[in-house]
């Protein structure tokens, strides 16, 4: 009953759109309608707003990191934080109040991550960061910090429950970035700050 009741609220959270909402309270565009269509903190950016960008991406991290807070602040068992953490995401990607149609996690995910393990969190964030240094793409350092935070997870964490959750984690995130693939293997990928039409 508890497992049901704080993977349900981790959804809900998860499933709260800031990119949509920032969008709005700026009188941005509906990030849906634009660049990669997704409802998150790069395509937002596109828009040339940064602050707006800012805003939506402390806000997908913030419901994930709360997520997790959540559940080890009123819960102590692995399996029941691991899974809040595991819907926060999905709620992000699959959001109740979009139509089950929404960004692809990284931001949220990060957000998870941080709240699991600090060290975990960082570690991916540091990865994400020097590969977009280097590259200028969002999408590749997400992959490379997605497939971190995979490895890190079995060395970092004190289990394998958590572990398989963020492993999962990042298998969707990287499921979710595929025509990002296609695009870096077609050179056609658009990088940080670039509008896309």
């Amino acid at each position: 009953m508890t497992l049901a009741i704080f993977t349900t609220l981790g959804y809900l959270l998860g499933s709260i759109p800031f990119a949509v909402i920032v969008s709005r309270s700026f009188g941005l565009a509906d990030p849906r309608s634009f660049g990669s269509g997704n409802p998150g903190a790069t395509n937002v950016l596109r828009t040339g707003n940064k602050l707006a960008a800012l805003l939506t991406l402390l806000g997908d991290a913030a419901k994930g990191w709360l997520a997790v807070w959540l559940a080890s602040r009123y819960g102590t068992e692995t399996v029941l934080i691991a899974a809040t953490g595991l819907a926060a995401f999905l709620g992000h990607v699959f959001p109740l109040f979009l139509k089950f149609h929404g960004g692809k996690g990284v931001a949220t995910a990060f957000g998870v991550l941080l709240g699991l393990s600090a060290l975990l969190g960082l570690a991916a964030a540091a990865t994400w960061l020097l590969v977009a240094l280097i590259t200028r793409y969002s999408s590749l350092a997400a992959l490379s910090a997605a497939i971190s935070a995979a490895m890190f997870s079995w060395w970092l964490l004190p289990d394998t429950i958590t572990a398989e959750c963020v492993s999962a984690i990042s298998l969707i995130l990287i499921w979710r970035h595929r025509s990002n693939i296609a695009n870096l293997l077609a050179g056609a990928e658009t990088k940080i700050g670039a509008k896309k039409s």
